[in-house]
C-alpha cells in the first residue's frame, strides 16, 4: 500500500514508527523525501508492504517534477492507499490536488489524520467531518505517528482490508533499499537539520565507497555532498570545516545504528552548477 499526502505531514515518521526502525529520513522541512521508499512489515501471519512517497505538490523544475511523479505513480498498482493529513493544518487546495489524483486511481483510500497530539481533541470531529465530505474514505484514523498513538490499530485494520497473498520478502527484511542509499540519505538529513534555512534543497549526496572491514568491526564510507553554488559549499563546510565535522559526526552516529557497526565516515563537498535542472545529473544521483 502507498502512503501519500502533502509535504511535511509525517509520512516518513509513520513508516519508521510502523517498522520500529529508521529507514526513511525525517526533518521538519517539506520535501525531505525524494524517492519512493519501500518498508516491509512482517507479522506472524501477514506481510504488509508500505511505500513512503515524496509530498505531492505543484512543483516546478526537473527535481520537483521527479518527486511528484514518484508519489503519483505510487497511487496505481497497489491494493490500498493511505492519505495522510496534518491535524494542525487546514484543508486546502493541496489536499484537493491529492484527492483528485486518488479519485482517478479508483483505489480504496484510508484517511489518516496525523499529529493529533498537537491539537485539542474537540477539534478532531469537525476535521473528520470536513474530510468526510471531500472523499468517500473506507476508514478514518486519527493518530500521532511521532508518539505511536493509534498506529497499532491502524496497521491491524490495514491487514484486514488487504487481500491475502504470499510473502514477497524474507521475514527479517525491512526494506529493499541498499545500505549505501540509506547512508546517503542520513547524511542529507543531517545537512538539512544542521543548515536549517541557509541551504535550499539543491543538495545531493553520493556514496562513492562503502567498504566493510569485519576483522576490525568497521565500515568505511566515503561520500560526496553535491551543491549548486560556491556559497552553498562555504555554508556546509563552515568556519575551518566546523559545520562539515558536525554533519559528519551526526550522520555517522545514525549510520552506526543502522549498520550496528562502527563507521568511519569521510565527507567531501563538490559544486555541481544547477544540477537540479540537469537530466544527466539527476539520473546520476538517482532522480530519474
Amino acid at each position: 500500500m502507498s502512503i501519500v499526502g502533502r509535504p511535511n505531514v509525517g509520512k516518513s515518521t509513520l513508516l519508521n514508527q510502523i517498522l520500529g526502525q529508521k529507514i526513511a529520513i525525517t526533518t521538519d522541512k517539506p520535501q525531505t523525501t525524494r524517492n519512493r521508499i519501500l518498508g516491509i512489515h512482517t507479522l506472524d501471519d501477514a506481510q504488509i508492504l508500505f511505500l513512503d512517497t515524496p509530498g505531492i505538490h505543484k512543483g516546478e523544475g526537473r527535481l520537483s517534477r521527479f518527486m511528484v511523479s514518484q508519489a503519483t505513480s505510487a497511487c496505481s498498482g497497489v491494493d490500498l492507499v493511505m492519505f495522510l493529513v496534518d491535524a494542525t493544518a487546514r484543508s486546502g487546495s493541496g489536499d484537493s490536488f491529492v484527492l483528485d489524483i486518488l479519485r482517478n486511481s479508483k483505489i480504496p483510500v484510508i484517511l489518516v489524520i496525523n499529529k493529533i497530539d498537537l491539537v485539542a481533541r474537540e477539534s478532531l470531529l469537525p476535521l473528520i467531518d470536513t474530510y468526510s465530505k471531500l472523499f468517500d474514505f473506507v476508514e478514518i484514523f486519527p493518530i500521532s505517528a511521532a508518539k505511536g498513538e493509534g498506529t497499532e490499530e491502524l496497521v491491524a485494520r490495514i491487514r484486514e482490508l488487504l487481500p491475502p497473498g504470499t510473502p514477497y520478502y524474507p521475514e527479517d527484511m525491512i526494506t529493499d533499499l541498499p545500505e549505501r542509499f540509506i547512508a546517503a540519505e542520513m547524511i542529507r538529513e543531517q545537512i538539512l537539520n544542521q543548515t536549517r534555512d541557509e541551504i535550499p534543497y539543491g543538495v545531493a549526496v553520493e556514496v562513492e565507497s562503502f567498504e566493510e572491514k569485519p576483522e576490525k568491526g568497521l565500515v568505511v564510507i566515503g561520500a560526496v555532498i553535491h551543491v549548486e553554488r560556491d556559497s552553498h559549499k562555504r555554508i556546509i563546510v563552515g568556519k575551518q570545516g566546523s559545520r562539515l565535522k558536525t554533519i559528519g559526526k551526526s550522520a555517522r552516529l545514525e549510520i552506526e545504528k543502522l549498520l550496528d557497526s562502527k563507521v568511519y565516515l569521510e565527507l567531501f563537498v563538490h559544486v555541481q552548477k544547477n544540477w537540479t535542472e540537469s537530466a544527466h545529473q539527476l539520473k546520476r544521483f538517482g532522480y530519474e
